[in-house]
């Protein structure tokens, strides 16, 4: 029998998973109603977090972050089985990861920390990317069960708090990406651009095609044969914000970019590929 800790968008959606597959799953929830409406799924709901834990040999907890986390695990380690698994779906801190795996193995239980790149709607039809790391044994044990929850789980070996450490650096690029597109939205808008034009450019073209490029031109080491001058970059992003300015539209990433630009091109790199930007920030191999 499961647990599931948790019961916002997605950990709600993971618990209609598992009971339309059969399993029986007892879930809490810090405001109860959101838990008891899930007994219309066949879920066995409880005020209590320590009750909705006891006879479960896998926890599963999805909340808010390490603080949660922490909180929540204490107050239902009372109903713990003696070797319950803990899978904790949460978006976390490495260190917090890593510090939970120690913790909850000295007390006798196993930690699994398996964040996720899924949204509520792959929760429920178990599509999406999982993310795993830490004891290979541990991780073998659960695959069966993580990889009936998702669409891919994606193991990165043997360190704990590495699968914490990739999560970030994901979320990391959605905010960046969904920054950036808001900025490139409120030019359109500046120019007077019909959402028509902007969408049916980005149907025809579409740069996520060259994520793979990009990132190994970035990381390749050597920027002396730009196919985008730094230099001519920035002109370019100064008229992004001469036209911005011109109509007080306000960009919220493109003015920092204009000043890091500025601060290579004082380097004397001006005339390199513009991605010399990010010379100083590539990982090791």
């Amino acid at each position: 029998m499961r647990a599931f800790l948790g019961m916002g968008l997605l950990g709600s959606n993971f618990a209609k998973a598992l009971l339309k597959k059969g399993e029986a799953v007892q879930v809490w929830n810090r405001t109860t109603s959101r838990a008891t409406a899930l007994e219309a799924d066949g879920a066995k709901a409880f005020a209590n977090v320590a009750d909705a834990v006891k006879g479960a040999d896998i926890i599963h907890i999805t909340v808010k972050d390490d603080a949660s986390v922490d909180e929540v695990l204490a107050q239902a380690a009372a109903g713990f089985q003696p070797g319950a698994t803990i899978i904790d779906h949460t978006t976390t801190s490495k260190q917090g990861a890593i510090e939970r795996t120690a913790a909850w193995k000295a007390k006798g239980y196993t930690y699994l920390h398996a964040p996720v790149f899924m949204g509520p709607s792959n929760a429920l039809d178990s599509s999406g990317f999982m993310l795993v790391s830490g004891d290979q044994a541990v991780v073998e044990k659960y695959t069966p069960v993580l990889e009936s929850m998702t669409g891919k789980l994606l193991n990165f070996g043997p360190n704990e708090g590495q699968a914490a450490a990739i999560k970030l650096m994901g979320n990391c690029f959605l905010v960046a990406f969904t920054v950036g597109l808001s900025d490139t939205l409120a030019l359109a808008k500046s120019l007077d651009l019909p959402q028509s034009d902007v969408t049916k450019l980005f149907e025809m073209w579409n740069p996520a095609g060259m994520l793979h490029g990009r990132m190994k031109r970035m990381t390749a080491g050597t920027y002396d044969q730009p196919s985008w001058e730094l230099n001519m970059a920035r002109k370019d992003t100064q008229l992004f914000l001469d036209q911005a300015a011109s109509t007080g539209t306000t960009l919220t990433a493109i003015p920092a970019i204009a000043e890091t630009m500025d601060q290579w091109i004082a380097k004397g790199v001006g005339g390199k590929d513009w991605t010399v930007i990010s010379s100083e920030n590539i990982p090791k191999p």
